[in-house]
């Protein structure tokens, strides 16, 4: 029994020492790892990069769109409410505020309802 005792040590003596002398795999792994996370960032970014020209040239006829309808056409609600407050004698900036737009929305509303003027 003292034999196999000693023979077990004496074996894993010699494995420890054995694994002083191996090539450590786990610093391979480690260095594969940082490449591959190196090479994901690059094409995370390349790939970011082209989405954000993609995006750009796709909002640029839309700005152009915008340049030319300064305003979106608000609803019927909206128009009324600023018809009547313009007919009760309301300032146009005190109307713009009451209906959260701009004070060239509300001149807009204005113009095209009453093509004759304010």
């Amino acid at each position: 029994m003292e034999s196999i005792l000693f023979i077990l040590f004496g074996v894993g003596i010699i494995l420890f020492i054995l694994s002083f002398f191996l090539p450590n795999r786990t610093k391979e792994i480690k260095n594969e790892l940082e490449q591959l996370s190196l090479q994901l960032f690059q094409e995370t970014y390349q790939i970011k990069r082209r989405l954000k020209i993609l995006e750009e040239e796709l909002l640029i006829p839309n700005n152009s769109v915008h340049k030319k309808n300064p305003y979106i056409s608000p609803n019927q609600i909206i128009i009324n409410q600023v018809q009547l407050l313009y007919q009760q004698g309301l300032p146009i900036e005190k109307i713009a505020r009451q209906s959260a737009l701009s004070v060239e929305e509300v001149i807009a509303i204005l113009e095209s309802n009453n093509p004759r003027g304010k």
